[in-house]
């Protein structure tokens, strides 16, 4: 094979990848030449690797939240210089992280900080708390954490003020209901639910705790509430989810006490649907395991098309950190 046709495929190569990255294969001895006019072999770890569409991070929470959004391809996947983000997490009990009932503040915070990185310009941490609104947010953590970051408010959502009367298409059971209207108003909205688990749903997830977004949520639990929370996820539909599974409640929730397991392990994915089901079908949930396809949110919201809890056939990349 001759100077003048390894130079031509040089650069060809330059034109996929910068001259730092293919020098530095061809120094390593990863670049080859097939014999004879056969051309060019490239070894696959030199090829991109397509993204997972579930990430997953075992360790200590801060590491691992970032691990696992990285894994998807870091948070400019997913905030823009000077967007707007709203970050949904579990702040509705009056109980500390340790207890596994509302998400951990290392893991909002963590967040926080990517966002920042990433370049937005106002991030605003809301839910609506079940009990006294002060008391939920001040031992949860995240209040005292994460209002102190850059461009970053932490709002207990429990006046109807907060609240836009919103129609919901193609509704099966929730029609109507008051929807938190800055949800309307970001550019990107990240749902960061603790793994816990519910005695109406069996599970309490990335879906399910979108109802910290609504106004009306008894009425969700006369209606039929697991189509109702695939409504509901119709209007809120996060840009990213990453699930706490630091600590995950596998008994007595939402509000515990219960069963905690220390599982030090976050779960992230572009797809809410596909996050939740691979929560379920990763821990035991009142000491027995579970299929995806046993929650019903989670069936009704995959036979929807609002994401897909076939998890078998997702790409899936683990790390330990």
């Amino acid at each position: 094979m001759n100077r003048e046709y390894f130079e031509k495929m040089e650069k060809i190569i330059e034109n996929r990848l910068s001259r730092r990255t293919f020098l530095k294969y061809q120094m390593k001895g990863l670049l080859f030449l097939a014999a004879g006019s056969s051309g060019l072999i490239l070894p696959k770890k030199i090829m991109a690797e397509p993204l997972p569409d579930i990430a997953v991070a075992k360790g200590e929470a801060v590491k691992a939240v970032r691990a696992a959004v990285e894994l998807l391809g870091g948070m400019k996947n997913f905030v823009k210089k000077g967007g707007k983000v709203l970050i949904k997490p579990n702040m509705s009990f009056p109980n500390p992280p340790a207890m596994a009932t509302t998400t951990h503040p290392d893991v909002v915070c963590e967040l926080v900080r990517m966002c920042n990185e990433a370049g937005a310009s106002n991030i605003l941490i809301a839910d609506y708390p079940l009990f006294d609104t002060d008391t939920c947010l001040k031992r949860s953590g995240i209040a005292d954490a994460c209002g102190k970051l850059e461009n970053t408010r932490v709002v207990g959502a429990s006046s109807d003020r907060f609240y836009k009367d919103t129609e919901i298409k193609d509704a099966k059971k929730m029609s109507r209901n008051g929807i938190f209207q800055e949800a309307f108003k970001v550019d990107t909205l990240i749902s960061v639910p603790v793994a816990k688990s519910h005695t109406a749903t069996g599970v309490s997830l990335a879906m399910k705790g979108m109802m910290g977004l609504c106004w009306d949520r008894s009425g969700m639990h006369t209606k039929e509430l697991s189509s109702s929370i695939v409504d509901l996820c119709t209007v809120l539909k996060a840009d990213l989810t990453v699930i706490d599974a630091i600590r995950v409640l596998s008994t007595n929730g939402p509000r515990g006490p219960g069963k905690v397991l220390k599982e030090d392990t976050i779960i992230a994915s572009k797809d809410m649907v596909a996050a939740d089901a691979f929560a379920v079908a990763r821990f035991p949930w009142y000491g027995k395991r579970y299929k995806p396809s046993q929650v019903k949110y989670i069936l009704e919201a995959h036979e929807r098309g609002l994401g897909r809890m076939d998890i078998e056939n997702l790409a899936v990349k683990e790390i330990q950190v």
